[in-house]
């Protein structure tokens, strides 16, 4: 394969970028649910004496809530970048080192930008 012949079918790249777009809006409708169950929360315990095994938990669930939302903001963010990368013609080549992403990576989580000894290394880092 030389520079200059494309990595993937035209086939293979819609297919993933009808998976990523679905993939978007469906984070995208999970924070608004979490988001609106979030204001609900804060509008039932509004006004009402709360005791402080109650704040305990609140405070707990407020750090896995924020954790999940970084996450999902990073998920996000991987995506456009994939996206964008259908559209450049550089899908399936890691943003970090140049190096080809596996297909079966790229089947799996359409939304990688990096390989996946990359992706660990970047999490443990």
């Amino acid at each position: 394969m030389n520079a200059n012949t494309p990595r993937f079918s035209a086939s293979f790249l819609e297919h993933q970028r009808c998976q990523l777009i679905a993939l978007r809006a469906e984070l995208l409708h999970s924070q608004e649910v979490q988001v609106t169950e979030e204001k609900d929360i804060h509008s039932e315990s509004g006004g009402r004496a709360r005791e402080s095994e109650e704040d305990a938990q609140s405070l707990a669930m407020l750090e896995l809530e924020g954790n999940l939302a970084s996450r999902t903001a990073q998920r996000l963010a991987h995506i456009e970048r994939a996206l964008q990368k259908i559209d450049e013609g550089t899908y399936g080549v890691s943003d970090a080192s140049g190096s080809p992403i596996p297909v079966e990576r790229l089947e799996a989580m359409p939304e990688a930008i990096y390989t996946l000894a990359e992706q660990q290394a970047r999490e443990s880092g």
